[in-house]
């Protein structure tokens, strides 16, 4: 199994603000068990969507952190190919979905096999094919 990380949910783990980390560590500790085999992934988007702020803050530390995490070797990160262009731009056409979101969406459609998408974001409940679950 893939546990793709919208940007959000990589926000929650890396700022560690409660009530929020709580409950995600809470809900990857479960799915950790359920499948100890899983396997992390994001999109590219992510990388720029979680360093923006901390960039405009000039918060070093934290651009640590996040760098740290996207370069782990044990994550995946998808690329913004033109088959993930592509998925993208059907859905928010047909979901009326924005690009951040339907990039992320595409990202996680992309990735072979059994993928669930953890999110804080109740509207990608909308996309077809796309497994959710929130913290």
């Amino acid at each position: 199994m893939t546990l793709f990380l919208d940007a959000c949910i990589v926000v929650y783990w890396i700022e560690a603000r409660d009530p929020f980390h709580a409950r995600l560590m809470g809900m990857l500790r479960a799915l950790r068990r359920e499948s100890p085999e899983a396997m992390f992934a994001v999109s590219r988007l992510s990388v720029l969507e979680c360093l923006v702020q901390p960039l405009r803050d000039g918060d070093a530390d934290m651009i640590d952190a996040y760098r740290d995490f996207f370069d782990a070797g044990q994550l995946q990160v998808v690329e913004l190919t033109a088959a993930v262009v592509d998925r993208a731009t059907t859905l928010r056409a047909s979901h009326g979905l924005k690009t951040p979101d339907a990039l992320q969406a595409a990202s996680a459609l992309e990735l072979p096999g059994d993928v669930l998408f953890l999110t804080n974001d109740r509207r990608f409940a909308r996309v077809p094919g796309l497994r959710l679950r929130l913290p």
